[in-house]
């Protein structure tokens, strides 16, 4: 008997549907360089549209597990800082078996996660949307409005906000970037204090970006390589 809301134990992983899915994008998945501060456990996002005529744009969203301490998972530095109601939802465990693949997704939120960090992101039609400049603000901008919302000064929900909290003027696009080992030209968004961004053109089309937060920035190499 399937009791209404409750996966069964043989549920299938949704990240193998979604490695298939993946495979949609014309463009490599990218993601920051492996190093021993960060663990992409496969929770990618997916986002597209599409026409009469097709997919016109796809964007890949790689999410990361931080670890403070990589030479010792278990010290407590590691852990993130929960509300009370995150900590209820980990540590209340039901009285029927869960997959193995959910068991591990909900310890994993005992760790601080950089929620959809890298975006790799293609349009089929090149236009002003599609430029570095614009992808990176509205990576950096979609960061800001959903997982900063309750920081000073960026109001309560995402819909009631009056606008972008990063605008144009603030991008600098007189940096550079290592991507798959080889230098190119980038913007950044250094302003902000809570995130920082940076993105750039990829040689085979689209864009790669990442925003990540300040809290954080010491421990990660800013890097960009293609994902295994």
């Amino acid at each position: 008997m399937r009791m209404a809301g409750i996966l069964p134990e043989d549920a299938p992983d949704p990240r193998v549907e979604l490695a298939g899915r993946l495979k949609l994008l014309p463009i490599p998945v990218m993601g920051l360089v492996p190093q021993p501060s960060l663990e992409d456990t496969d929770t990618v996002g997916l986002a597209y549209g599409h026409d009469d005529r097709g997919y016109s744009e796809m964007t890949a969203s790689v999410t990361y597990t931080v670890w403070r301490n990589p030479n010792d998972r278990s010290d407590p530095i590691n852990l993130a800082d929960l509300d009370e109601q995150t900590r209820r939802a980990i540590e209340d465990v039901p009285p029927w078996p869960r997959p193995a693949w959910l068991v591990e997704q909900v310890a994993r939120m005992r760790y601080p996660q950089l929620w959809e960090a890298v975006r790799t992101t293609w349009h089929r039609d090149p236009s002003g949307r599609s430029s570095v400049r614009s992808v990176l603000l509205d990576h950096v901008n979609y960061i800001l409005m959903n997982q900063y919302r309750h920081e000073p000064g960026l109001g309560g929900n995402p819909w009631d906000m009056p606008g972008p909290v990063v605008t144009e003027r603030m991008i600098n696009d007189q940096v550079g970037v290592l991507v798959n080992g080889v230098e190119v030209s980038a913007a950044e968004i250094d302003t902000d204090p809570f995130v920082y961004g940076i993105g750039a053109e990829l040689a085979g089309g689209g864009v790669v970006t990442a925003v990540l937060p300040r809290a954080e920035l010491e421990r990660i190499q800013i890097q960009f390589a293609r994902r295994r």
